[in-house]
């Protein structure tokens, strides 16, 4: 199983929806990965006002922290492997680089007649 981390920057919830400018990414990126939690995908989202301990038990995001600072915030990680710094991924590229399959629900047929198994019932 794919494990997905995020080491935002500090704010005062995932979505972002709770401060005084929506940024529009953060809703959408938060229902991604909610998308990729159904998908059966292991998802960790850290926030660095909240959880700045897990900025510095992380040896690449703790590098990057003291080269860049926190504009190399947001920084994605699939299984340990960085693979996005300073922006939110689309789902695009979450499933190109988790491989999960979206395949779309097949549809049935209803048979010729109607759904129907009695004359005038829809």
């Amino acid at each position: 199983m794919k494990l997905i981390q995020v080491f935002d920057k500090p704010m005062c919830c995932s979505t972002g929806v709770c401060g005084p400018q929506v940024d529009p990414v953060l809703p959408r990126f938060a229902a991604d990965l909610d998308w990729l939690r159904a998908q059966g995908l292991s998802v960790e989202r850290f926030n660095l006002a909240q959880q700045p301990e897990a900025f510095v038990q992380n040896a690449e995001v703790h590098r990057l922290l003291n080269a860049k600072g926190v504009d190399c915030l947001p920084l994605t990680f699939v299984d340990g492997t960085l693979v996005e710094e300073s922006d939110y991924p689309s789902r695009e590229m979450l499933i190109k680089w988790t491989g999960v399959t979206t395949a779309l629900p097949m549809l049935s047929l209803v048979p010729e007649g109607g759904s129907c198994s009695q004359p005038d019932c829809c």
